[in-house]
């Protein structure tokens, strides 16, 4: 799954304000809010949180290595980095699990900029691969993303998208724009239904350098 290119406002909440089965997240240095776990209107998961990664948050560094995995070892889209520009100025967005060994790790990826005043883009979509099954990571990390954004304001809030994703994407409540090529491989200009996806209750953080 992959987006080329388009909650918490903080991540350290306090131990009270977890729930209780979610405290041992304090150990990796995030904090957990109710909203974290919501995965559609429909659905929720206590195996996966989703959050804002920002400096100095201990996630970011899970974040770029899964980002360079996916996009540059595995897909070989990029040779040694899929940074570019809009790093700058996007926000990074980590998916990351709560039970099993890999409790604690970045298992998804997605960022989020603002192209232009009130147009979103969601990129750099991605799922550890042994993670791939469980859609509902993806299915997380677009929720947040989508949402987060519409927090923000946002009146379009757009992706390119990998065709065999589109119909995943379609059954999430995203309709198909134009069909493009991108680094050789098909792709479909996506919109969200923001109506589908109320804004989350957050504001927008002040831009920190990555």
């Amino acid at each position: 799954m992959y987006f080329l290119d388009p909650t918490s406002p903080e991540l350290g909440q306090s131990r009270t304000s977890l729930p209780n089965s979610f405290v041992p997240s304090v150990r990796w240095g995030i904090g957990i809010d109710a909203e974290d776990f919501r995965l559609s209107p429909t659905a929720s998961s206590d195996r996966f949180s989703f959050h804002l990664a920002q400096p100095p948050s201990p996630l970011l560094a899970g974040y770029w290595d899964l980002r360079r995995r996916i996009f540059c070892e595995e897909q070989g889209l990029f040779k040694d980095s899929d940074r570019d520009d809009q790093d700058a100025i996007a926000y990074p967005i980590a998916a990351v699990a709560h039970t099993g060994d890999a409790a604690g790790q970045v298992v998804g990826v997605v960022r989020i900029l603002e192209s232009s005043p009130r147009v979103w883009y969601g990129g750099r979509l991605g799922v550890d691969a042994a993670f791939r099954r469980q859609n509902q990571i993806g299915k997380g990390l677009i929720w947040k993303a989508v949402t987060t954004a519409n927090a923000w304001g946002c009146d379009r809030f757009l992706a390119t998208v990998q065709i065999q994703n589109v119909r995943f994407f379609q059954r999430l409540h995203w309709q198909s724009l134009d069909e493009l090529e991108i680094r050789g491989l098909a792709h479909y200009l996506m919109e969200a239904d923001l109506n589908y996806y109320q804004p989350a209750r957050m504001l927008r953080p002040r831009r920190q350098a990555a």
